[in-house]
């Protein structure tokens, strides 16, 4: 048996399950499944976090020249007369 099939087949059941666990009206049946995905999500939050938290980043040894805005400009404004 393959375990795509089997695990189909108990996400099946699990489903099954859920479904007369909520028609029969149990408190259960809502609170597992939100308790777990509420976990899970805490714990992708916790681990993100933490993983921001703990980064290393090696700063830059020589800060680049910045270039002028002066030349951009009188370049971009020579190209639009241009082409006008």
């Amino acid at each position: 048996m393959q375990e795509t099939t089997r695990a189909q087949g108990l996400t099946g059941i699990a489903a099954l399950l859920f479904l007369i666990g909520v028609f029969r009206g149990s408190y259960w049946a809502l609170a597992i499944p939100v308790a777990i995905v509420t976990l899970f999500a805490l714990g992708l939050v916790a681990w993100v976090g933490f993983t921001i938290a703990t980064i290393q980043i090696e700063a830059d040894q020589a800060p680049e020249p910045q270039s002028s805005g002066a030349t951009s400009k009188a370049g971009s404004g020579a190209a639009a007369e241009d082409a006008a």
